[in-house]
């Protein structure tokens, strides 16, 4: 028997791969995405794979129509198995340049909006002492990287309350798990890249990172292989705490844990290209 999965951010990208690869082993795909068009054209695919699948276009900082969203979920299945929160935005500045109106709706999005779609299910999963709550975090959400610190603030409070939240919910039979991808092969990291002013005193390193960045994006995991491993952290019967998808993710956060801060901050200084 497949699961009911709630996926947030299915419109595009991994979360639309993961989607339509559930729905292709018999799995029940309730979702939800701002793009109204994605949404539109996932509905086909998914008809055309076959099953029963809900999909709405939903702000993710419309808590009222989550709430609703969760309402009609429960309607029609009666629980849910998983939940996996994908929804997310990039933000890419000098610290000292931030627009923090900016940086607010960041902190909105990809943290309290995880929190809301797992707090809108976490009730029925207690009830039913049974369920997964799967937060897509990433590599800065604990390894900071330069030019990134608000986005790299909420993948660390993403993964802090994913942490926390383990001990809350574990007596009544809930599992937590996180995905920390560094870089995939989408056009995530291009929609934020934007080089700071020409009087800006960051603006030459700010270039020389986004220019390392897109070098390593042409190599990194695609859409498809990075949701076939978070199919496997859906499918798991006792998913792993942290799941990355690559071998640089594992191979920087293995190095975080033994190595001297002096040390890892210079290699993470020089493999970005950002020596001064």
């Amino acid at each position: 028997m497949g699961q009911i999965v709630v996926i947030t951010g299915c419109a595009d990208g991994m979360g639309r791969h993961v989607a339509k690869m559930l729905a292709a082993d018999g799995n029940s795909v309730a979702g939800f995405d701002l793009d109204a068009g994605g949404i539109a054209s996932l509905k086909k695919e998914l008809a055309e794979i076959g099953g029963d699948h809900l999909l709405e276009t939903i702000n993710i900082t419309d808590r009222p129509a989550i709430t609703k969203f969760r309402d009609q979920v429960l309607a029609r299945y009666g629980y849910v198995d998983t939940v996996l929160s994908n929804v997310g935005i990039g933000f890419f500045s000098p610290f000292e340049e931030v627009d923090l109106e900016k940086a607010l709706q960041c902190l909105e999005i990809n943290v309290i909006g995880a929190a809301s779609i797992f707090q809108a299910f976490i009730p029925s999963m207690r009830e039913r002492r049974s369920g997964k709550l799967i937060a897509m975090s990433s590599l800065v959400g604990r390894i900071p990287f330069p030019f990134e610190s608000i986005y790299s603030a909420s993948k660390f409070a993403v993964t802090g309350m994913v942490l926390s939240l383990k001990y809350e919910v574990a007596p009544f039979g809930i599992q937590v798990a996180l995905i920390e991808p560094a870089q995939v092969s989408t056009t995530f990291a291009a929609k934020i890249h934007v080089l700071p002013p020409e009087n800006s005193v960051y603006r030459d390193r700010a270039r020389r990172f986004i220019e390392r960045d897109d070098e390593l994006i042409k190599t990194a995991p695609t859409p498809p292989f990075a949701a076939r491993k978070i199919m496997k952290v859906i499918e798991a019967k006792k998913p792993a705490l942290f799941n990355q998808i690559d071998f640089m993710s594992s191979f920087f956060l293995w190095l975080n844990q033994f190595l001297p801060r002096s040390l890892r901050d210079a290699i993470l200084v020089n493999h970005m290209h950002i020596k001064v």
